[in-house]
């Protein structure tokens, strides 16, 4: 049987934010760009971080060129991805714990970054946010908000496509393929058929964050990239309505972000030397819980919904330096062309960055790309906004109940914590027919609330069945795979109320469905 080829212009390696936003831009500048990633997109370290758009006041004494950045990203994306972002605003605040002399560093470098700032009263931020410590001494308003990650970079590959974009989950590439001197495309490997795919392209980009080290080495090139991990954990409601940072220098859960239904507190940075091992342990999720209570006294006695742990790609400017604190390594991205580094031809590495950076990231890959492809189009990524992101409106907490109430007020619900209908579950389904159970959670959010599936995910698998989507034994091991999936996130925060939930969702699971004896 012949092996099934592609040729494209730029295959693009890595389907989180920056790989997905390389693909829109080149989309946008008329190149065929084939995306692909060894598992769904958006499965590494893009879905699992705490949704922080940043303002940059973050980094704007430690990081200063990383925050301009990221100052400039924040305003582009709330143009044209604002369909993605809730704008919470983000407020800095200086706790006892605090130094109080760092408020004084923190304006000056949020002017010198260009960076709104706005200095209130304690009262005030109090109005603003009741739950905050009312020990604060100073309070600042700067404009962080949320953004939905997956969401984000489901738009960017929904664009792509649209202008004739080829993306391929679930292919992990297994070699590259290479002249005596370049890059000439890859093999893949199709993870659920098993089945081999080869694509050609006149360049490739190796856009794979934490495991671009990886990618590199088949092509005998060395990134050095140092994959940062880091915990947070998602309460099981909105502690707070703003996004909240201490005013101190970047530390160990120094932040609270509002996302959706939940609040996600962050993070640690801890150097790993294998971004797929980077499971949280207890006493982290502890030190977290206790560093919650400097912004929010008795966060540590709220409900703890679930914790994981994401691996920041981190790559140090400086060259063959030990790392052994990754928060002293910039935030910023480098592209890396192997031509000039290791005398490997149409082959590019982007990496370092942020989500909120994605964007940026993405154009300057794309700008040596098209050098190499002798393109002329410019980035439009800056203008052109994303789909459902038209007509500027940024969303808000309630939409889904608007919707819900005003457009399908008749469609049952899938999930009710997430507000999912069964309408909800069939245009995804019509979207795209091969979905996993895991990949509707991301693009729907179904058993990403309270129950964590507890009471969503039979029917949702119930529902795939009787459509046709899958057969009885392929229903059968995906909700079984979903529950395994699930009580990761669930087994070390398992106290108090979760604890209830948990037992609960065993009860459903186990004592009633048996999922672990159903035939596979």
């Amino acid at each position: 049987m012949a092996l099934s080829q592609i040729e494209t212009d730029l295959l693009v390696i890595g389907g989180g934010s920056t790989g997905a936003g390389v693909a829109w831009d080149a989309a946008l500048r008329g190149l065929h760009v084939t995306l692909v990633d060894r598992g769904d997109l958006a499965t590494g370290t893009t879905g699992r971080f705490h949704g922080l758009l940043h303002s940059g006041g973050r980094y704007v004494v430690k990081d200063p060129s990383s925050a301009r950045e990221c100052a400039s990203e924040n305003l582009i994306l709330r143009r044209v991805a604002a369909d993605c972002i809730e704008d919470t605003g983000g407020l800095f605040v200086t706790t006892p714990v605090d130094d109080p002399a760092y408020a004084d560093r923190f304006v000056e470098g949020c002017g010198a970054a260009d960076i709104p700032v706005e200095e209130i009263t304690v009262g005030a931020a109090l109005a603003r946010e009741p739950r905050l410590n009312p020990r604060i001494s100073r309070a600042f308003v700067v404009p962080d908000a949320s953004i939905d990650a997956w969401k984000t970079v489901w738009a960017c590959v929904r664009g792509a496509t649209a202008r004739g974009a080829k993306v391929l989950p679930y292919h992990q590439v297994m070699s590259l393929t290479m002249t005596a001197d370049a890059v000439t495309g890859a093999y893949l490997r199709d993870a659920r058929s098993g089945e081999q795919l080869r694509v050609r392209a006149r360049c490739t980009v190796n856009a794979a964050g934490a495991w671009s080290r990886r990618v590199a080495e088949l092509a005998g090139c060395e990134v050095g990239v140092v994959p940062g991990k880091g915990i947070m954990i998602a309460m099981n409601h909105r502690v707070v309505n703003t996004v909240v940072n201490r005013c101190t220098m970047p530390g160990d859960g120094d932040i609270i972000v509002p996302i959706r239904t939940v609040s996600v507190i962050g993070t640690t940075d801890i150097p790993v030397s294998d971004p797929d091992h980077i499971d949280p342990t207890r006493e982290e999720i502890a030190e977290m819980m206790e560093a919650g209570e400097a912004l929010v006294p008795g966060f540590s006695q709220g409900r703890a919904l679930r914790v994981w742990a994401g691996a920041r790609p981190l790559f140090p400017k400086t060259t063959g330096k030990q790392v052994s604190d990754t928060r002293e390594v910039t935030r910023s991205h480098s592209v890396l062309d192997h031509e000039a580094l290791d005398g490997v031809g149409n082959f590019l590495t982007i990496t370092g960055g942020k989500f909120t950076t994605f964007r940026l990231m993405a154009k300057d890959a794309l700008d040596l790309a098209a050098r190499k492809l002798d393109l002329s189009a410019e980035c439009t990524t800056a203008t052109v906004p994303l789909p459902d992101s038209e007509s500027k409106r940024f969303y808000w907490i309630g939409a889904r109940q608007e919707e819900m109430e005003h457009e399908a007020p008749d469609d049952p619900l899938i999930c009710e914590c997430e507000l999912v209908s069964r309408g909800d579950l069939q245009a995804a389904l019509a979207r795209r027919s091969d979905w996993q159970l895991d990949d509707l959670r991301r693009a729907l959010r179904i058993g990403m609330g309270p129950c964590q599936g507890g009471f969503c995910a039979f029917r949702v698998a119930a529902t795939l069945h009787r459509d046709g989507q899958y057969d009885r034994l392929a229903a059968n091991h995906a909700l079984g795979a979903f529950v395994e999936e699930r009580w990761k996130g669930v087994k070390l925060i398992s106290w108090g109320d979760q604890l209830r939930q948990t037992r609960l969702d065993q009860w459903i699971f186990q004592g009633i469905l048996d999922v672990e004896h159903l035939p596979k």
